[in-house]
């Protein structure tokens, strides 16, 4: 059975060029970083290469990284670190409704310890309002963050105007750029940006490692308490392999960002227009020009999600539901209720989610197999017959 790989924005295939970057470091160069032989500071040098390497791409200093277990630690570092630090000045966060579960949930969490928390809205294309986010400030409030793309419809959010009222508010803003880098540029020379999450396993790196720009002078208290690695801001004993790899991920998704993103857009229109006219009721979500190119979102009206996405799976064909983080759940998705997406058609949402190595043939293999599929599905539905539009195809 053929097999299609179409869900890149929940994980990537680690490139073979980061595993042979990591292997030595998984044998012969073991050491521990922190040590004082030659072995430990054979790592050391590794480590220190991996942050030049990842400030380098970002534009940033090499002290202005963080390595990490990953993105998530990171956004909850970014929230719960400056609010902490900050708490002093004040108790109010600012950010939106669409935001990935790990902004959103450890915002809910610094709630529940006294914070307020305004979740700013966004319109029917995913992007959010910088007037709405400008609106939300009040004099106690010491972070703003808003994701840069979004990891569902992959709407691109204007988070240089948002970071700009930040700066004359004098509010620290923080932004998720997992699914940004090497979709987008980044330069933190010019972005408006104290905090920048990202994640190695959504570039072609591994998993369980991400990295936190934190601009020289942002207030930052750490989660993680023992020794003084990464400037005292998370303690514990460096993943070098997993560093290695992160930074010779980043290095081979930002060297070629134009020619990628022309490919995947190229497919990702084939895709639109073939499902558009082939299937009825149906819904592309997010905003037309305002998105990254490998990034589809589609929702089906009268079928269940679920359904379409394990009679996918028994074809070979791997798609999303929306976030991985929300895999299993049986609440439709939030940003696409913060959409106005009725809570019905949400329930019946498909990401399709294009990588580097995505063909031609795999668009047609889907857009062969899923028609079909939708049709099943609804002629089982009595909703939809009783709804009169089995007949209007």
């Amino acid at each position: 059975m053929r097999r299609v790989y179409l869900d890149h924005n929940a994980t990537t295939p680690v490139h073979p060029d980061v595993v042979t970057a990591m292997l030595p470091f998984l044998h012969e160069r073991f050491g521990n970083a922190s040590s004082v032989h030659a072995y430990g500071q054979e790592a050391k040098q590794a480590l220190e290469g991996a942050r030049e390497t990842v400030a380098a791409a970002l534009g940033a200093r090499k002290d202005e990284i963080t390595f990490t277990s990953g993105a998530t630690e990171a956004d909850n570092l970014a929230v719960a670190g400056v609010a902490g630090a900050l708490c002093d000045k004040g108790r109010h966060i600012v950010t939106s409704k669409i935001e990935h579960p790990a902004v959103l949930a450890t915002c809910k969490h610094l709630a529940g310890l006294g914070f307020e928390v305004t979740e700013v809205p966004c319109d029917s294309s995913g992007i959010v309002n910088p007037a709405e986010v400008q609106k939300a400030i009040r004099k106690d409030t010491t972070l703003i963050s808003v994701m840069h793309v979004n990891n569902e419809v992959g709407t691109i959010q204007p988070i240089e105007e948002i970071g700009e009222i930040a700066r004359k508010r004098g509010v620290v803003f923080h932004t998720d750029a997992v699914q940004s880098l090497g979709k987008v540029g980044l330069d933190m020379k010019k972005a408006k940006v104290d905090l920048l999450s990202l994640s190695a396993h959504k570039i072609y790196g591994p998993k369980g490692v991400g990295a936190l720009f934190v601009r020289r002078g942002t207030p930052l208290s750490p989660l993680i308490f023992g020794g003084a690695h990464e400037r005292k801001r998370r303690a514990g004993t460096e993943n070098v392999p997993g560093i290695v790899g992160l930074a010779k991920a980043v290095e081979i998704v930002t060297r070629d960002i134009e020619s990628s993103n022309a490919q995947m857009l190229a497919l990702r229109k084939k895709l639109e227009e073939g499902i558009m006219s082939s299937v009825s009721h149906v819904r592309l979500n997010g905003h037309p020009e305002k998105r990254v190119a490998g990034t589809a979102n589609f929702s089906f009206e009268l079928v269940e999600g679920e359904s379409m996405l394990l009679s996918l799976d028994m074809d070979g064909i791997a798609v999303s539901s929306g976030s991985a983080c929300s895999s299993g759940s049986l609440e439709p998705s939030h940003v696409l209720i913060a959409m106005g997406v009725s809570p019905e058609i949400a329930q019946g949402s498909v990401r399709v989610s294009l990588g580097r190595d995505t063909t031609e043939e795999d668009v047609d293999y889907l857009l062969g197999v899923l028609p079909p599929i939708v049709e099943r599905l609804r002629s089982m539905s009595p909703l939809f017959r009783s709804s009169g539009a089995g007949g209007s195809q």
